[in-house]
């Protein structure tokens, strides 16, 4: 399984990590509508897939709890490029695996230069160029 806590969804903010159907969301809007007669305040939370790009949505009691995942950062050295994966070695634990290389970073990653990459829920994903 995969590291995740919970969170009370009163406190989420728009930037914070949640997870929606199983899959890792980056909060990209949220609002709350005010306490009704009987009822509680609802929180309307828009979120991104940080993995997939999806677009989801989620309305929740202001005092429920919703699990967050917990998103290691990592540094890694490109090793080679074939396609579009790359082989990474990890600068801390020395462990060699591939990444696929991001749309947004094509053309950008060479061989020898270190990228942040980030572990969510099992999943390695390159985050960004760290040196060229």
């Amino acid at each position: 399984m995969y590291d995740k806590k919970l969170v009370g969804v009163g406190e989420l903010k728009k930037g914070d990590t949640i997870i929606i159907d199983d899959a890792p969301c980056k909060i990209t809007d949220t609002t709350t509508s005010r306490p009704g007669k009987h009822g509680h305040a609802k929180v309307n939370l828009m979120a991104v897939g940080i993995l997939d790009g999806k677009k989801r949505n989620l309305v929740l009691p202001g005092h429920d709890k919703v699990e967050a995942p917990i998103i290691e950062k990592k540094n890694a050295q490109i090793l080679s490029i074939v396609g579009g994966k790359a082989s990474v070695m990890d600068t801390e634990t020395y462990e060699t695996f591939e990444l696929d290389i991001p749309e947004e970073l094509k053309g950008q990653i060479r061989e020898g230069i270190e990228v942040l990459y980030w572990e969510v829920m099992g999943v390695k994903v390159i985050k960004q160029i760290k040196s060229q």
